[in-house]
């Protein structure tokens, strides 16, 4: 076996190598983590944040945010629009123009407003502990927390760390470059 064949006879060339050295794969990797938040958002929207009951012998109902939202609609109305700008609008809109910031689509001097969305994301989770806590301060019924509310709260936060080291990536000096103050 050649020096640059693996056991499965797959050529790995120069290539390969100079390319996992290359600094573009800490950006690759920014990019799968966060393209991969485009499918986790929608899970963590329709999973259960917490489980509620009025009285501690009976089932407890499941509220995620979707189900949340659906009822806020039918009374406040406002509330729900708030909502849902800092529950789905923001972390969405923040996940797909980082991606188009990632992909070269988008200049990095976006970067600024997308951490501003991310922070809006971060005060649906407020919210949401705020709400727990209430509840539970009042002590009236039953309140557990659910996976769905961890699911959410890590890419919320998966968001603003892979917004942040993006920035970096996209900040530190070509390999090779003949300016040096890139």
């Amino acid at each position: 076996m050649g020096e640059d064949e693996n056991p499965q006879g797959l050529h790995l060339g120069r290539r390969t190598l100079a390319a996992a050295q290359s600094p573009k794969e800490p950006l690759m990797l920014l990019r799968l983590a966060n393209l991969s938040l485009l499918v986790l958002f929608p899970v963590a929207w329709f999973a259960p944040l917490m489980k509620a009951g009025l009285l501690p012998l009976f089932k407890l109902s499941e509220i995620s945010v979707i189900s949340g939202l659906q009822s806020l609609w039918g009374t406040d109305v406002i509330l729900a629009l708030i909502v849902t700008f800092f529950a789905l609008v923001a972390p969405y809109l923040k996940t797909v123009a980082l991606a188009l910031v990632q992909f070269g689509l988008l200049r990095p001097v976006a970067l600024p407003a997308l951490n501003i969305l991310g922070k809006f994301a971060m005060a649906d989770i407020f919210l949401i502990a705020l709400y727990i806590t209430l509840a539970k301060g009042i002590g009236v019924g039953r309140l557990e927390t659910a996976w769905g509310l961890y699911l959410f709260t890590a890419c919320i936060l998966a968001s603003l760390i892979i917004g942040l080291l993006t920035k970096q990536s996209l900040q530190k000096p070509m390999i090779g470059s003949k300016d040096p103050d890139k």
